[in-house]
């Protein structure tokens, strides 16, 4: 059952990396979030695919600095709010779809302003990690 919920977890991470690596293009997509679910199953299932999420020269610091503290940074707040709140401005008033769906972003969009607020702050970094 062990090896059944390690290769579960090395699955879930693998899809993880690649929705991650799939925001770093795509704009109001996070990259952030989905490669910090990918440390945490890679944490559990291959230390080498965590070591490589928590050294990567594009995410890393910032997976390695939230693992580590539960904190997000004020200046990455701002920007993940931002890039939300401006994607859904765009999917909600430029692009024609029906107003159920656009309903479904507002909801997404409100719950996970939600999620990045619960967040404790760092405010102890200049850097936006």
């Amino acid at each position: 059952m062990k090896k059944l919920i390690k290769y579960l977890l090395l699955f879930l991470g693998l899809i993880f990396v690649g929705i991650g690596l799939i925001g770093v293009l795509v704009p109001g997509l996070p990259t952030t979030i989905f490669m910090i679910l990918a440390a945490y199953c890679f944490l559990r299932s291959s230390e080498r695919l965590y070591n490589w999420v928590i050294r990567n020269k594009v995410f890393g610091a910032r997976v390695k600095h939230f693992l580590e503290t539960r904190t997000i940074p004020l200046k990455g707040k701002f920007h993940c709010l931002a890039a939300m709140w401006i994607m859904a401005g765009v999917s909600i008033f430029i692009l024609s779809a029906a107003v159920w769906i656009k309903g479904i972003i507002l909801l997404f969009i409100i719950i996970g302003t939600i999620v990045v607020l619960s967040f404790p702050t760092d405010r102890n970094t200049n850097k936006d990690k």
